[in-house]
């Protein structure tokens, strides 16, 4: 059981106990915050409780569906063992062969699980065709939804499923996940990933693998000084990197949002407006970058602007 699971743990574990167990469930919370994790190991327990003997792995009662690689060379990098590109939508075809599936008994016992994540990536035939599975859902078919974003589902998915939120995790059990999983970090690296990761211990991983810890004093620089000569930003697209994948792109999002936050607790009354706005676009971009494809220059400049916007004015 990961850090921070214990409350949702509980009520799944109370669901299951229950004599009607719902059909369609929504993991929500901060990207990092081990909902994948989460859903395996509570698909897993959900379909042991027909009594059968089940396999740890690659059972076959159990469906994810998740980001394909973007083409043939990719998926023979994902075949190998290597990082691969993966394409930016889960499309209707995934959707419709899990559907396919569904046609049939489960293969080892009487439950299936389907998992898909992150579900707010669905395209919107995707979306469309998993709502007939939600609103006439098979015999023993149970849907865990993991989202990083809710309000990017359909209201009609999200009225269909039962929320399990995950909360944010305390600074100190960050602090100890990052010495087991990042022994190179070092006091001053962990404190900075702690105060970056606005609760989320896989932000906090990402932070200290990822390197980003220079991309986030620029940005704090950024948004305590701005940047009237565009210099910092300019900084900032050099330390991004030339051709970041998109998993970059998305911690640099993630970054800017956790810093701009955690300065509006400290902001003067008037900051206020302009600084909301400026967290409101950086969620827009958050919630449009798995989907379109940015220039990945201008992604970052279009970050290091927002903050500019949001700078503090100096006397």
């Amino acid at each position: 059981m990961l850090s921070g699971h214990d409350t949702v743990w509980r009520e799944w574990r109370a669901a299951l106990d229950s004599p009607r167990m719902h059909h369609a469930w929504m993991l929500a919370g901060r990207r990092g915050s081990g909902k994948m994790t989460f859903a395996l190991e509570a698909a897993h327990a959900l379909i042991a409780q027909d009594g059968q003997d089940h396999p740890a792995q690659n059972h076959p009662d159990i469906l994810v569906l998740t980001h394909l690689p973007s083409n043939s060379d990719e998926e023979k990098k994902r075949d190998e063992g290597k990082p691969y590109q993966t394409k930016r939508n889960i499309s209707v075809d995934q959707i419709r062969r899990m559907q396919q599936r569904l046609t049939t008994r489960p293969t080892l016992g009487t439950r299936r699980a389907i998992i898909i994540d992150p579900a707010d990536d669905m395209e919107k035939g995707a979306s469309n065709a998993l709502l007939k599975s939600l609103e006439e859902p098979p015999a023993g078919s149970y849907f865990l939804l993991v989202t990083h974003r809710p309000g990017k589902l359909l209201p009609t998915i999200r009225s269909r499923c039962r929320l399990l939120r995950f909360p944010q995790i305390s600074d100190s059990e960050i602090d100890a996940i990052l010495q087991k999983n990042a022994p190179q970090a070092n006091p001053a690296t962990r404190h900075a990933a702690i105060a970056a990761a606005g609760g989320s211990p896989g932000a906090a991983l990402d932070f200290v693998e990822m390197n980003l810890a220079e991309l986030h004093q620029l940005m704090v620089t950024i948004l305590r000084e701005g940047d009237r000569d565009y210099s910092l930003r300019g900084r900032l697209a050099g330390e991004m990197g030339a051709r970041p994948d998109r998993l970059r792109q998305a911690a640099a999002i993630d970054l800017a949002r956790s810093v701009l936050a955690g300065a509006v607790a400290e902001a003067p009354k008037a900051a206020m407006p302009v600084m909301i706005d400026a967290h409101s676009d950086l969620n827009r971009l958050a919630a449009q970058a798995p989907t379109y494809n940015f220039d990945a220059g201008l992604l970052v400049m279009e970050i290091g602007t927002l903050l500019a916007s949001a700078a503090m004015p100096r006397d």
